[in-house]
């Protein structure tokens, strides 16, 4: 069975850091631009949701047909959002912890600036293959 899934992060200041289509299925340019649009969408529900919990991971915030929206809030507040169709929770968790883990290492590279595009083909390389372990 084929997967949907969109992967975004989202720095502080609600700029997308880093994006990827990380599911199975094919995708046509406009699905692409719609789950975008999805993830984009549910930012201001993830906002409200994040000041009233402590837990750093937000299961099913939103849903579109039959994709769901879930987020991971780090301590910074970077949001790591993922539209998806699976029903795999214990999975979604660990996916977010590792790619955070990934993303903690990125922020201490001394020549990454924080809030710019993740552009390193290892970290892509890393999120798309943490996301066949676990979806």
């Amino acid at each position: 069975m084929a997967s949907t899934a969109c992967f975004i992060i989202v720095s502080r200041n609600d700029i997308p850091i880093y994006e990827a289509e990380v599911g199975s299925a094919l995708k046509k340019e406009e699905a692409v631009q719609q789950h975008q649009f999805i993830l984009h969408a549910a930012l201001d529900i993830v906002q409200d949701i994040a000041w009233t919990t402590s837990a750093m991971f937000l299961k099913a915030i939103d849903r579109f047909n039959d994709l769901v929206v879930s987020v991971y809030v780090t301590a910074g507040h970077t949001r790591l959002m993922l539209l998806h169709d699976s029903r795999n929770e214990d999975g979604i968790k660990s996916f977010f912890q590792e790619v955070h883990e990934l993303y903690i290492k990125i922020l201490l590279n001394p020549l990454y600036l924080p809030g710019s595009r993740i552009t390193s083909s290892h970290f892509n390389t890393k999120v798309r293959a943490l996301a066949r372990k676990y979806m």
